[in-house]
Order: structure tokens, then sequence, then C-alpha cells
């Protein structure tokens, strides 16, 4: 589980974000940057950064289901926008995927995405209560980095 806090002598947040989040028991699971792609790899709302977050988000909710876990297990998010006064008109999308508790946010302005219609790429962090943890059922094998490449 997730508990998140806004401590007394900072700044108080001003939209959908905590200062700081707690993890608890369960599986820490880091989230690739999501962009707003379709499945076969199209952009989604060009031009259209409100499309384009929603989709992000959506994404970022399938990955996050295929291992049991909800967009309520995110603790942290970091977000990279084009044009980030843009971004910040899209509180009430991100307010549809989240309640409070919020993840902590970091949002960074960026000159340009990998693609160039991409307008927002999001990271996430969760954790996923090892009650409701599963591998995805497209996952090949585990792969124990720990001890190096395998040959």
């Amino acid at each position: 589980m997730v508990a998140a806090f806004n401590p007394s002598g900072i700044w108080p947040p001003f939209g959908t974000f905590s200062m700081a989040v707690l993890q608890g028991d369960g599986q820490v699971v880091h989230l690739k940057g999501q962009v707003a792609l379709y499945v076969l790899g199209q952009v989604v709302g060009l031009g259209d950064i409100r499309k384009q977050v929603r989709k992000t988000l959506e994404n970022i909710r399938d990955v996050l289901t295929s291992m049991g876990g909800r967009m309520s297990d995110t603790m942290s998010l970091v977000h990279y926008a084009t044009d980030v006064e843009a971004f910040m008109a899209t509180s009430d999308i991100r307010a549809e995927f989240f309640a409070a508790p919020y993840p902590v946010t970091t949002t960074v302005q960026v000159q340009r995405l990998y693609h160039p219609d991409l307008m927002i790429e999001i990271t996430a962090i969760a954790e996923i209560p090892r009650s409701r943890f599963h591998l995805p059922k497209t996952f090949p094998s585990i792969v124990d980095v720990s001890q190096g490449a395998p040959e």
C-alpha cells in the first residue's frame, strides 16, 4: 500500500500530486516511459496534448493492470513535456486517473521526444501489493541481472 503525505513547513501541493510517498511491502514496478501510441505504434492525438496525456495514462494503467496493479498503486511519476504550460492545463484528465493520496510528481520541459509528433512521455514507479501482483501473461522469463548478463 502507498501512503502519501504533505509535511507542514513547505509549500502545499497545488494539483494532483503529493510531496512524498512511503512504500509498503509489495512488488515495486518501474515502468518504462509511456507515450501516446496505439498498440501498433501509431501516434495518438497529433498536435493535441489532452488526447496524448489521456492515451499515455491509459497505457500506464494497462501496464499496471497486466500485473494486477491499479493506478492507485503509483508512487511516483515523471512527466517529460514539450510544452509545460499546455501540460499543466491537463490536470482535469490526470484527476480522472488518480485520487488522493496522489503520487509524487516531477515535470520537465524537453525540446523533443523520440518521435517529433509526441508531446508527452510519463515514467512511473508503482508498488503493487503482493496479494494482487502477478507477472504479465506474455512475460517470457525472469532474468537475474544481479549476477551479470547471461552468456
